[in-house]
């Protein structure tokens, strides 16, 4: 199973992006605080707080990530007319999904 981070776009549409990707862009961040390991920063730091919050994938993501950044990875969840995806991205309604 994968988790998106899913947010609906100003014209309806809702589109997910990997919670893999904001974690690792996370742990990436503060690999310095595990002697610039990665792997270690995102399993014993990034995953276990994304695990017990749900809120804290959404608040990596939204101030420090920007939409371009999952460049080709986003996926369409919901059909809608095309809009505004970085104002979206920045003001739009976020929550976790799991796909199968």
């Amino acid at each position: 199973m994968k988790k998106y981070l899913a947010v609906t776009q100003a014209d309806g549409s809702e589109w997910g992006v990997p919670v893999e990707m904001i974690a690792l862009n996370r742990a990436t961040h503060y690999a310095s605080e595990f002697d610039g390991d990665v792997e270690r920063s995102l399993n014993e730091d990034t995953l276990p707080l994304f695990e017990s919050d749900s809120f804290e994938v959404k608040d990596w993501a939204s101030n420090n990530m920007n939409w371009d950044e999952f460049g080709g990875h986003q996926i369409k969840l919901k059909d809608a007319d095309s809009g505004n995806f970085q104002e979206a991205w920045m003001n739009g309604e976020k929550r976790i999904v799991t796909l199968v």
